[in-house]
């Protein structure tokens, strides 16, 4: 192998260690952030990390052409390039990340064109054992139930928390109560084993202590959210002890954690078995190594298609007039592309659908607004995509595609989880579905909202339902921050005949927005007019979202909770939902 190889895979490998030391001190500063209840800096450092992988890929890749004195590389020097990286990953401890940052490397240096899948890590090099060591990362702890709470005790004080709790005994008061209400029946009578990861995950306001519970071969979740009080002391706000609730916590629609993770892989591993339902990709997202994700996802995707044999199809539903979307049935992902023109009335430019898929990118999703994975000439077998969907592509968005042989290229598409449409969802709803889904959705406006995202396009066709029940947004090529908007009354008319006319009697600006509109395509059934008047109904006052836009120029920033509420201590415990926590 020759030295101008060796040299190459040295840059790579020392700029993604650079890059993973980056990423590694933002995360160190969540614990002070959360101590010192700074909800900007939390916010401005979660744009921050996320940015760093473009920025190190991209002067890497300007570090190898100089190294290269700007001229092309061969085929023989690309495969000794790979060889040499190999050696590298092989004694490395972080080698999963690093791989997904030589794929980026590799793919930008020629600009995602006549790529070959043997200089890239299409499938992972290194294999971990099926049980790695975990003990270096988690504390284990066997007791029986009636000590449960002083193992509680010991680990919460270990903490070092530079922050009080308020009452933690009254906290650990709370778990036990719980467990006996929501817990396994036979709890009280077996000993149990505790594992806890030893740096907590940090988000948003929050601070979660994550760990599990095994008893008699079962492995449950055991998480302990962590909040401030208004007094100025911590608190413990529920338990969550549910797969389903830890799906949620951990959602595809929430912020990227910010935890410790020297080895993320290790992270992966412990929590895989608490997260039955989501695939690695999914995690890898969470706690931030997104684009690793990415590439597990790309991974998942290539074993599907080599284990189905279904085709893509239009997904259901009522056609975008910016984006055609698609997926394969059996594969619960769908796929999204610009079209070349829009559909009228829909102005924006491509460039604009794009920043506005950045900005959701990077901004609190505040568990309401789905994560998106950006792929470059993403490639199709042509024998797996139906007649009606491939003339549909052909004639929305022909610029985007190439057909090589017996391969569809995709220049740019987005892949985002499937749901159900809600406008579907309703159509099919019982009655009590239909008050769920409403709440659901005016929640997910209000919570936006909070989070200085305003949805532009609120018809219900733009808005999906998880297999929780959860209502999340999924459009975004109309959304302006909330404190871009100008809300306002409609004015009075002056004369009957305004009224009456297609045109209105005032003038409109292009920020302007009128709540008191959105009930004329919101309101569109009696079943739907009662469940958003039983307590939605401030979505159509303009004063109810000007009085949001103060709260946000004020610097308020709103509480959204990843779990149920009426999971929360505070509404079992304490008396009409107050108490000494405070509001």
């Amino acid at each position: 192998m020759n030295h101008h190889a060796r040299d190459m895979a040295r840059i790579i490998m020392t700029r993604f260690n650079d890059f993973y030391r980056c990423f590694l001190d933002i995360t160190a500063g969540a614990q002070a952030r959360f101590e010192a209840r700074d909800w900007l800096g939390v916010q401005q450092a979660g744009r921050q990390r996320i940015r760093l992988y473009d920025r190190h890929v991209n002067d890497t890749v300007q570090a190898i052409r100089d190294q290269s004195g700007g001229g092309p590389l061969g085929q023989h020097t690309l495969k000794a390039i790979k060889q040499a990286f190999n050696d590298l990953l092989i004694e490395h401890t972080n080698p999963e990340i690093a791989e997904s940052f030589y794929n980026s490397v590799y793919r930008r240096s020629f600009r995602h064109r006549n790529i070959r899948a043997d200089h890239l890590y299409i499938h992972g090099f290194i294999r971990r054992t099926a049980v790695p060591d975990l003990s270096p990362y988690c504390s284990q702890y066997h007791t029986g139930a009636d000590r449960l709470t002083d193992c509680l005790r010991q680990v919460l004080q270990g903490l070092k928390l530079q922050v009080p709790f308020r009452d933690l005994e009254q906290d650990l008061d709370y778990v036990g109560r719980y467990l006996r209400q929501f817990g396994p029946d036979d709890l009280a009578h077996i000993d149990v084993s505790l594992t806890f990861i030893n740096h907590l995950f940090f988000r948003n306001k929050g601070a979660y202590l994550v760990g599990k519970l095994e008893y008699d071969h079962v492995e449950l979740p055991f998480i302990l959210p962590i909040l401030h009080d208004e007094q100025g002391g911590l608190y413990l706000d529920t338990l969550i002890l549910s797969h389903d609730d830890a799906s949620i916590l951990f959602g595809f629609a929430r912020a990227y954690f910010m935890v410790w993770c020297p080895v993320p892989a290790l992270l992966v591993h412990f929590l895989r078995p608490l997260l039955p339902n989501k695939a690695d990709y999914e995690i890898y997202n969470a706690i931030g190594c997104q684009k690793h994700g990415k590439t597990e996802l790309y991974r998942s995707f290539l074993q599907h298609l080599h284990d189905s044999r279904d085709q893509f199809v239009l997904a259901p539903g009522i056609k975008g007039m910016v984006m055609c979307v698609f997926t394969l049935p059996s594969y619960d992902v769908v796929f999204k592309i610009i079209k070349d023109r829009f559909t009228p009335p829909k102005e924006v430019s491509h460039d604009t659908v794009r920043a506005k898929y950045r900005l959701v990118k990077q901004h609190d999703r505040v568990g309401r607004m789905a994560d998106t994975m950006e792929f470059t000439n993403f490639e199709l077998p042509l024998h797996r995509i139906s007649p009606e969907l491939l003339a549909e592509l052909q004639r929305v968005a022909p610029s985007l595609l190439t057909m090589t042989g017996d391969t569809l290229m995709i220049r740019h598409l987005y892949t985002e989880r499937r749901m159900t449409p809600l406008n579907i969802y309703l159509e099919h709803a019982s009655d009590r579905q239909v008050v769920d889904a409403i709440d659901e959705y005016a929640n997910a406006i209000k919570q936006l909202a909070t989070a200085n995202i305003f949805p532009g396009d609120m018809l219900f066709k733009n808005f999906g339902v998880t297999r929780h029940g959860r209502v999340i947004f999924y459009d975004y090529d109309e959304i302006s921050y909330m404190t871009e908007c100008n809300f306002r009354d409609i004015p009075k008319a002056r004369y009957p005949e305004d009224e009456l006319s297609a045109e209105p009697w005032y003038s409109v600006a292009p920020n302007d927005i009128f709540p008191e509109e959105f009930a004329t395509f919101l309101l569109s059934s009696p079943r739907i007019r009662d469940a958003f008047k039983q307590q939605h109904n401030d979505l159509f006052t303009a004063g109810y979202w000007r009085q949001l836009q103060q709260n946000i120029n004020a610097g308020q920033f709103g509480d959204v909770y990843p779990y149920r509420r009426k999971r929360r201590f505070r509404y079992l415990y304490e008396e009409q939902g107050l108490g000494k926590h405070g509001e």
